[in-house]
């Protein structure tokens, strides 16, 4: 946070606000607070940003955060019930384009020690340190020229998925036979978003995906979960979602479904899909063959599903606004893989190879 601060002062910026949000407090709160007083959430967390949103200002985010494993052994269904750090209010303002923003991966000893159990401690902060150099590119002579060279091709990629307008898309592999329908005016989209002032940005540093809003009320099959989950601090591990006319009718996992369910119980739409995202195997995160059990990470190392609330950006005509599907929580949960097939299906019934071995085949 310092570190943020020294540059954002260097370039300009007018006020940093350090926010720090600690997850072995969040731990106390599960372990000591009335079960009943754990769905509160101050007002001022969400007004603050909603005032960020309203000043036009930047964001930076620092994760893990809280750390993966952080809440192990606090009962699932009570840690459900508390979805802190993440406000309801961010969704809106992302929505708004009022900010730009940024997500960043920083390596900690209790992480590092958690991805790489089987290293000593100071050898698995290291692997850790140059993990996020080289998925990051700070390895290459001009980083930021290397991203906007991977974002190029990534936003080629979804021009392409846009320009065939699926009707539907559907995942098959182990545990996994899946169709998600999309909209007739479904716009993929990559890499960089601009913000209502023009100014372009990445949301997400790492970013390898392509995205779109699906349509909530066609979902439909079982879908087996190819990385573990976390959801603010509780890994949910092996999990298999079984959805019926778009929404999750069935969740199931080896390890603390309990609270993905009560996540999934806080509205109507956060059992139905807000997001769909494609992610090849040409990124440096999925090469790597690492769990990182981050959702910023691991997100962008296969591909994946949202739990929630949709994004406004990816719908083409405002006759599609009011059917994406609107929830409080947005929950990203990784079902790709080499092993899963992904096949793009037209109104006309025609059906094309979009995935195949984690390859593009447009």
């Amino acid at each position: 946070m310092r570190a943020i601060a020294r540059s954002a002062y260097d370039r300009g910026a007018l006020f940093v606000d350090p926010i720090f949000f600690d997850g072995a407090v969040k731990r106390t709160r599960l372990e000591r607070a009335d079960p009943e007083t754990l769905g509160f959430v101050p007002s001022w967390y969400g007004e603050r940003v909603l005032a960020v949103g309203k000043e036009h200002g930047a964001r930076i985010s620092v994760q893990p955060n809280p750390e993966p494993g952080v809440l192990d052994g606090v009962d699932p269904t009570l840690a459900g019930r508390d979805g802190l750090p993440f406000v309801r209010e961010i969704l809106p303002v992302i929505d708004d384009r009022t900010t730009n923003w940024n997500v960043i991966a920083h390596p900690t000893q209790r992480w590092a020690e958690i991805v790489h159990p089987d290293l000593p401690p100071a050898e698995a902060l290291a692997r850790l340190e140059a993990d996020i150099v080289h998925i990051c590119r700070l390895d290459e002579p001009d980083p930021n020229a290397a991203w906007e060279r991977r974002g190029e091709e990534l936003e080629a990629a979804a021009a392409r998925l846009t320009e065939r307008r699926f009707d539907a898309l559907h995942f098959e592999g182990p545990g996994t036979d899946l169709t998600v329908g999309l909209f007739p005016t479904s716009i993929w989209a990559g890499a960089r978003a601009t913000t209502v002032d023009g100014i372009s940005h990445f949301a997400n540093l790492p970013t390898e995906e392509v995205w779109t809003a699906p349509d909530p009320q066609r979902v439909d099959g079982v879908v087996r979960s190819t990385k573990p989950l976390d959801v603010e601090g509780s890994l949910v591990r092996g999990l298999t979602m079984r959805f019926e006319g778009g929404r999750a009718v069935r969740i199931d996992a080896d390890a603390n479904a309990e609270a993905l369910r009560s996540r999934t119980a806080v509205d109507e739409g956060a059992a139905r899909l807000g997001e769909v995202a494609l992610v090849d195997r040409e990124g440096r995160i999925g090469r790597l063959d690492t769990v990182f059990l981050n959702t910023l990470l691991d997100e962008n190392a296969a591909s994946h599903l949202a739990l929630g609330d949709g994004y406004s950006a990816p719908v083409g005509d405002a006759s599609d606004l009011p059917r994406i599907n609107e929830s409080v929580v947005h929950i990203d949960f990784m079902i790709g893989s080499d092993d899963v097939t992904v096949t793009g299906t037209k109104k006309t019934g025609e059906q094309v190879a979009i995935l195949t071995g984690g390859s593009w085949q447009i």
